[in-house]
């Protein structure tokens, strides 16, 4: 069972909930920018996910079926215990070195690089996490706990995660001491010196405690949220490719071939001397921190949410139907996603090529749709193409109108 995407809806009740909380307590805790940008490197993750989740899947089954010492039933609830215990010990190092080694970091910063602490920064997920992510979970296989109890208590794990990032919810007492709550992982996505790499568990606070690296939060140091390199941008495809990408600069400019090797797998932050030498980096002053942001009319800001609710329909479909689509079909959706999420990065960043970019996105949809349901990729009835065609002339008229309303006007 897909537990994800049946919580799909209640993420957005919840969501709609906190800014009602937001409203009611004075308090702005989102940025629609910001909000957009966290849901679509979510929607992006779960797209990218369809196809690449066969690498950790595959290698755990054959890991289980081959060298699992113990034969776990997946009907005892013991077993689920263990296992969804073991899951999070197991995510509590896959977590914690993924802070402290920079390829994983370039996969996991993702995650932390909002400058706000809302619910939607719980679905920022990394797009590129496969790659390594797999390794930290074959203990379990070894173990012998069976692949559907695996993906269920991975799913849960996950989900378990969603309700701690909020700022509404104070500390709770004895429930801090054993549980990941609101608070002790708020602690966890700031970027103040006496917070940063601390509290790494998924559900459970104890293996903090157990291995030192549990932090409470203060109320001498407010939280300052984000990274100590900031994204700077509103583009999920980016976002996923900032840490790589600086990665790859400093090992093409070392002199070194030993250090183009170890950058990748030297803890977070270390660059070889030669290169940190010649292009020095400023440490941030928090003192003087500043939220990125982009100024944006009221339209501009309507039109973004309305365009993103097709991604989201979209990717709900997708993971809805990934068991019925080949391969080609979940790569196309990938790709699709990926441009219209990119698309509308730079229109919330008021690219001055924003607007062209964004009437070629909607002039391919249809004929990509089109394409889509005539290799049965889709399933699209007369109804649903009047509403597409409709949305999108409507889409394109208000695009032209935009664009003519913000030309100078002649003299």
């Amino acid at each position: 069972m897909n537990y994800i995407l049946y919580a799909v809806p209640f993420f957005f009740v919840l969501i709609a909930l906190e800014l009602l909380a937001d409203k009611w307590r004075g308090v702005r805790t989102y940025n629609l920018s910001d909000s957009i940008n966290s849901m679509s490197a979510g929607v992006l993750s779960t797209t990218v996910g369809l196809v690449t989740k066969v690498v950790g899947l595959l290698t755990y089954t054959l890991a289980w079926e081959h060298f699992g010492q113990l034969e776990l039933a997946a009907d005892s609830l013991w077993v689920w215990l263990f296992a969804f215990v073991m899951y999070d010990f197991c995510y509590y190092w896959n977590h914690r070195l993924g802070h402290e080694r920079s390829v994983l970091w370039a996969a996991h910063s993702v995650h932390h690089q909002s400058e706000e602490y809302n619910l939607t920064t719980a679905l920022r997920q990394t797009s590129t996490g496969f790659i390594f992510g797999w390794i930290f979970y074959l203990p379990m296989a070894l173990v012998g706990v069976p692949p559907m109890v695996f993906l269920a208590v991975a799913s849960l794990n996950l989900l378990y995660q969603f309700w701690v990032h909020t700022r509404h919810i104070p500390k709770l007492g004895w429930f801090e001491w054993v549980f990941i709550t609101p608070s002790n992982h708020r602690v966890h996505h700031a970027q103040n010196q006496i917070y940063m790499d601390r509290n790494y568990g998924g559900v459970f606070i104890l293996w903090d405690r157990l291995f030192g690296s549990f932090q409470e939060e203060l109320d001498e140091h407010p939280v300052i949220f984000g990274v100590t390199t900031p994204l700077a941008s509103w583009n999920p495809l980016w976002a996923n490719l900032q840490v790589y990408a600086a990665l790859w600069q400093d090992a093409k400019r070392t002199s070194s071939p030993w250090d183009k090797l170890r950058i990748w797998f030297m803890r977070t932050g270390w660059r070889p001397a030669d290169v940190a030498a010649a292009y020095p980096q400023a440490k941030p002053d928090l003192s003087q921190f500043v939220k990125f942001d982009v100024p944006l009319s009221l339209y501009r800001k309507v039109y973004a949410v309305l365009q993103f609710s097709l991604y989201v329909l979209g990717g709900s479909y997708l993971m809805a139907n990934a068991g019925q689509l080949s391969v080609a079909a979940l790569l196309a959706g990938c790709l699709w996603v990926g441009f219209g999420l990119y698309c509308i990065g730079m229109w919330l960043e008021n690219r001055d090529w924003a607007t062209r970019i964004e009437l070629l996105r909607l002039v391919l949809n249809l004929p990509l749709l089109w394409l889509a349901d005539l290799q049965g990729m889709v399933h699209m009835n007369g109804l649903a193409w009047l509403l597409l065609a409709v949305y999108s002339a409507m889409s394109c008229v208000a695009l032209v109108a935009e664009r003519r309303g913000n030309q100078p006007v002649a003299a």
